[in-house]
Parts: structure tokens; C-alpha cells; sequence
């Protein structure tokens, strides 16, 4: 099949595309279906939520089968699960297919798309860590969206594979390169206009879409989760990365630290 010609396209194509999950998560879930006594709610949240893709997944599936008197967003994945029930779960949400399968003949994009992860992990977690810190309610939701943030961009490397390597390469050759302006030249669109696209079509956590909005740029949590993603991302490089000064005077301004305290309460943490 033709891959899609333009942004339409590519969000009709994935909101009708199984999305792929890790291959860890689904041996962990298989291992969980099989054992009763530890089966519940709570442990394969804890799974899922591990997964960005796959916690898209549940996210996606939850919101278009909600009840119709249901007005609230759905954000925490545990709390879907119980509400669809752990056997409509394993038959309506399976962990199928698996990334590593579907990458089997694009190793280059398999390794981008698993470095993307763990900076998606990475970031949910400081994030979460910093919305305790802040005593914000939701901590949760700036933990998703944290976590959801580079979903688009994940999409594309699972679907898309051979002109994401292009847009890498051009990148790699010419270090001054914009991402956004690459992402034109070689999709025809930017990914942050795809991931908007995406987060509106499945109604993922609104704070996703807050994240490109520059009247909520200064807005707590919208910091957080940008802050959260900027560190994750720069760390990636070495914890010699240029730019991390920056970013530990930053947090620090929102958790009102020092930015010593802060380069010593998140370098440990990442280093192992």
C-alpha cells in the first residue's frame, strides 16, 4: 500500500492503524494474562504506562468507546482500565503488533524510534516527579503528556520509517538544519502540526495540545512537561551537553531551587 501524500492523510492512516507496542510490554502483559493471582488493574497499568505507544493505545481506544454521559478526559490508565474491565481490555486493546517486528528490516529506524522512547520516559518521569514537588492535583496528566509528547514523531518511525532515516540523515549532515523545516521539505508538514492533528482526532490529554498554544507557554504545567522534555532530550547527549545549564536555572526558577540543587537532584537519577 502507498504510504499517505499529505497530514490528512497520515492522521486517517494511523487513527485506523493498530498502533505497535513494545515488545517488552507485551511479554509482560502475556505474563500477566497468565498469571491470576497478581492480575489486576493496578499491574498492568503499571505496564502499560511504561509504553507510551501503548498507553496511546488504551487512550485512544477508551475515548472512542466512551459512554456518552461521561464528561470528564480520561488521563490515568488505570483508572481505564477499570472502568472497561480487564477482560475487555486483553481482547479489545492487545498488545499487537509488536515494534520490533514491524521494524525488522529498518534497523536504523527501530533504534531512532527506541531512543525516542527512552527520552519519552525519561521526561514522564521527571516531570511527574517536579508536578509532586509543585503540589499539583494532576500529576498524573502532566505524566501522560509528558510521555506522549514525542508521539507523533514515534508514529512516523513505525509507519513511515525510510523518509524519517532521510530527515535524520539531512539533519546529521547539516547540524544547523531545523527540524521543522527538514520535516516540510521531506513530509510535506511539520510533526508538531501532525501530533496537534493527532492529540485533537483521539482526544488525548488537553495539556497536549496546550504545549503549542504560546498563550499557555508560561502557564506551571505546560513549563513542566516542556522543561521536562528540553532536559530528557539535552541529557541525551551527556550529562556535558551545553546546554544543561540552562535547563537546571530553568527548573530551578519553576521549583524555586537552586540550580546546583537541581543538577544534583536529576543527574544521579539518569546515570545508571
Amino acid at each position: 500500500m502507498q504510504n499517505p501524500q499529505d497530514m490528512a492523510g497520515w492522521v486517517s492512516f494511523l487513527s485506523g492503524a493498530e498502533i505497535p507496542v513494545l515488545r517488552h510490554t507485551a511479554r509482560e502483559l502475556e505474563r500477566l494474562h497468565a498469571d491470576e493471582d497478581n492480575l489486576n488493574a493496578r499491574s498492568i497499568a503499571h505496564v502499560v504506562s511504561n509504553d507510551p505507544l501503548m498507553t496511546a493505545k488504551i487512550l485512544r481506544y477508551l475515548q472512542a468507546h466512551k459512554h456518552h454521559s461521561q464528561s470528564h478526559e480520561l488521563v490515568q490508565v488505570e483508572q481505564a482500565i477499570m472502568m472497561m474491565g480487564l477482560s475487555t481490555f486483553f481482547r479489545e486493546v492487545p498488545a499487537t503488533p509488536v515494534v520490533e517486528d514491524l521494524l525488522h528490516e529498518h534497523l536504523g529506524a527501530l533504534v531512532n524510534l527506541l531512543h525516542t522512547v527512552h527520552r519519552a520516559q525519561r521526561s514522564a518521569q521527571y516531570a511527574f516527579d517536579w508536578a509532586l514537588l509543585l503540589h499539583d492535583l494532576h500529576a498524573e496528566e502532566v505524566r501522560v503528556t509528558s510521555l506522549l509528547t514525542y508521539l507523533a514523531e514515534m508514529l512516523m518511525w513505525c509507519f513511515n520509517p525510510i523518509p524519517m532515516q532521510d530527515i535524520r540523515h539531512r539533519q546529521e549532515l547539516d547540524h544547523t538544519l531545523r527540524s521543522t523545516v527538514v520535516q516540510e521539505q521531506v513530509l510535506g508538514f511539520r510533526g508538531i502540526e501532525l501530533q496537534r492533528a493527532l492529540a485533537t482526532e483521539w482526544h488525548l490529554p488537553a495539556l497536549l495540545l496546550d504545549l503549542s498554544d504560546p498563550a499557555l507557554e508560561k502557564t506551571e504545567r505546560v513549563e513542566n512537561v516542556v522543561l521536562a522534555v528540553n532536559l530528557a532530550r539535552h541529557s541525551a547527549n551527556g550529562w556535558d551537553d551545553a546546554a544543561l545549564p540552562d535547563d537546571y536555572r530553568d527548573i530551578g526558577a519553576l521549583l524555586r531551587l537552586d540550580p546546583d540543587k537541581v543538577r544534583e537532584m536529576v543527574s544521579p537519577a539518569t546515570t545508571s
